[in-house]
């Protein structure tokens, strides 16, 4: 049996950037940082963070382009591996996440700077409708 899901939850480390394949249809790219805290053998306390790029294709790049730096996401999808040449002519492969579904996590107490006062960010409608047609994913 082999399997491609992953879903990761974490805080987004700059706003998505949106831009058009050559077929016109829209992508937006951003990364996902994951920070946690452990404990070693001799009790010390330490602290990790992962680094997930991400990659939002047709419908949910339109989605992805109103989350905001900072936004606490939850995303699911596949880990895809690409190749690409940059200026510097120097081969690169990058692992990136091709998110199928998201959605941002409620911040629950949130507060206002201005004022104070507990604010909630308007709830994004659930993206299962949102998907775009496998066919419109470049990969299969």
């Amino acid at each position: 049996m082999q399997m491609n899901r992953v879903e990761v939850a974490g805080y987004l480390v700059r706003k998505p950037e949106v831009r058009y394949l050559p077929s016109g249809m829209p992508v937006a790219n951003a990364r996902l940082g994951q920070t946690y805290r452990f404990q070693d053998n001799s009790q010390q306390w330490h602290e990790r963070t992962n680094w997930h790029s991400l990659s939002f294709y047709g419908d949910l790049s339109k989605l992805a382009a109103t989350f905001e730096k900072g936004e606490n996401v939850f995303v699911e999808g596949t880990i895809e591996q690409r190749e690409f040449v940059p200026k510097d002519g120097a081969k690169r492969i990058v692992n990136e996440i091709v998110v199928r579904h998201c959605h941002v996590i409620a911040q629950r107490g949130a507060v206002s700077a201005s004022n104070g006062t507990a604010q909630q960010r308007e709830q994004l409608p659930d993206l299962e409708g949102a998907i775009a047609h496998d066919a419109d994913w470049p990969v299969q």
